[in-house]
């Protein structure tokens, strides 16, 4: 029993230091997490770390809810757009990663190629919690967002994959490469059907269930189900959460109320926060300092493998996106690039190394624990310096923010009568009740309308910004359709490829395909950087 509240004790005073930290860091400007981290380190100065950091607490307790709750908000159209480049970097991308790495470590260590590839595949995944945290905060345009998060998600699944079929090679000598590809192929795709299914299953029982407590507590056992569950079969339990979060967070919410969704959402962004809290701040209280110091060498050719890697791989890999599928824009490659922090998943790995690996285990975790700390302290610390000087973060106008508050009080409002309309249909509203309540809100939304229509006037840049807007949804409209005729046989390959080419450039250059009886009006030179990627 005393174990016990030893334990408790010690967790509530984790709980009461990231809540001053949080505080703290609303002052200071510095990145949550990375505040975490440095905390710990100070806390570790003063007395030795009393909690161990291990794979299974990271791995089964604190990865299925921070990444249920990052694919519960992805939106599978925005992830769909960005799709062919976020399964480039997090698919290719991490197997290129890890042997780049690798073979960088082999050359400029005294690592042998076993163990070299094996941390290759460890540091693959990366983990920009902090970086997301500060593109929502700081206003950078959501489909890059979307990208760095959708790629994060992705890699961790694959990086885990890889690192198991990799760690299997090196300790046994032997690695079949057809065998290998296989093993992957089942593992990652075992995954994610395990996720649709479980995702789907919820999804139904949350469509009968009108309940916001009983539809919370399905979800927290969807999270933790999907991974026990697919582990259990062998399988990806990481990539199973990923897929039954992107299930439930589309097709799952549709059947549910506003008052669950409200509830939903709220509960799973406080566990997340607590969960990223705590491993963050664990991190930290994990670092040895003289042993890092004693190995600074391989310290520093594996941060230098990292980058360089990550170069290769973005600007790499992004131009034959580029090139053949959709633009992704130089400046947001930089992005990428920069933004690629390590963090739990490679700690987690890193610690699940077995004994067999010799004296090599104890290097490789000094190893990614000294990748991890410069990923959040240098790159997550000056990240948010480089996207003002990208132009990727701009402080809004007192025009623009009447025109976002008034935007989107017109569309709260919209929904209500919405909803309304809909309890009326259904029979829950009487038609005296709407009438008396929806009166009053389609007045408000009428004034408001009024409101938005005079911003848009008063300010021709964001007339112009609205304007954009409709283009590019136009033309994603149009794009959507175009494959949707050629699959179902409407259209040949040839002209599909030659309409195609067309609305890519257009949205490339964020403009509409130019007739060719005339020209419409565009903004050529307008966010040349804001490509489909």
């Amino acid at each position: 029993m005393d174990r016990f509240l030893q334990v408790e004790t010690l967790y509530i005073e984790l709980l009461l230091v990231v809540t001053l930290v949080a505080i703290a860091v609303r002052r200071l400007r510095v990145p949550y997490t990375v505040a975490l981290v440095v905390v710990g380190l100070l806390i570790t100065f003063q007395d030795a770390a009393a909690v161990e950091l291990t794979p299974e607490l990271i791995l089964a307790l604190f990865l299925p809810p921070l990444v249920f709750e990052a694919a519960l908000h992805l939106s599978l159209d925005e992830l769909r757009r960005g799709l062919p480049a976020i399964v480039t970097l997090a698919v290719p991308g991490v197997l290129l990663t890890t042997l780049i790495v690798g073979g960088l470590l082999v050359l400029a260590t005294p690592l042998a190629p076993g163990p070299a590839f094996v941390f290759g595949a460890l540091i693959a995944a990366t983990d920009p919690v902090a970086v997301v945290a500060l593109f929502r905060a700081s206003g950078v345009p959501p489909r890059l967002s979307v990208h760095v998060e959708g790629e994060s998600l992705l890699n961790a699944g694959t990086a885990i994959v890889l690192f198991n079929v990799v760690l299997a090679a090196a300790l046994t000598g032997r690695f079949d490469p057809g065998a290998g590809v296989l093993d992957f192929v089942r593992v990652a795709a075992g995954g994610v059907l395990v996720g649709l299914a479980l995702g789907w299953l919820a999804a139904q029982l949350i469509a009968r269930v009108d309940d916001y407590l009983i539809e919370t507590t399905l979800t927290t056992v969807l999270a933790f189900g999907a991974y026990l569950l697919a582990e259990r079969l062998h399988v990806s339990g990481v990539l199973a959460v990923v897929a039954a979060g992107l299930v439930n967070g589309n097709a799952g919410k549709r059947g549910m109320s506003p008052t669950s969704r409200l509830v939903l959402f709220t509960f799973w962004e406080y566990v997340a926060f607590l969960a990223n809290s705590l491993v963050f701040l664990l991190i930290g209280l994990q670092v040895d300092v003289p042993a890092l110091l004693a190995a600074w060498q391989p310290v520093l050719w594996a941060v230098g493998a990292v980058l360089v890697a990550r170069m290769v791989v973005v600007y790499g890999l992004g131009w034959a996106v580029s090139r053949f599928v959709a633009p992704v824009p130089r400046r947001w490659q930089l992005v990428l690039v920069w933004g690629g922090l390590r963090g739990a998943v490679s700690l987690a790995l890193a610690l699940s190394l077995p004994a067999a690996l010799g004296p090599d285990r104890a290097l490789l975790q000094v190893m990614a624990l000294g990748v991890v700390l410069f990923t959040l302290l240098a790159q997550g610390t000056t990240m948010r310096p480089l996207l003002r000087r990208l132009g990727l973060v701009r402080r809004r106008s007192a025009a623009e923010e009447r025109y976002e508050l008034r935007h989107a009080r017109l569309t709260t409002l919209q929904a209500a009568i919405q909803r309304l309309d809909g309890l009326h249909r259904d029979g829950l509203l009487s038609a005296h009740t709407l009438e008396a309540v929806r009166g009053g809100l389609v007045e408000q939304a009428e004034r408001t309308a009024a409101g938005v229509q005079e911003s848009l006037r008063a300010d021709p840049d964001l007339a112009a910004e609205e304007r954009d807007t409709a283009e590019r949804e136009a033309l994603r409209a149009q794009r959507e359709t175009l494959g949707t005729l050629r699959r179902d046989g409407v259209i040949s390959d040839d002209v599909y490829q030659r309409l195609a080419v067309e609305i890519d450039a257009a949205l490339a250059a964020e403009r509409l395909p130019q007739p060719e009886s005339g020209a419409t009006p565009g903004r050529p030179d307008a966010g040349k950087d804001s490509g489909a990627g």
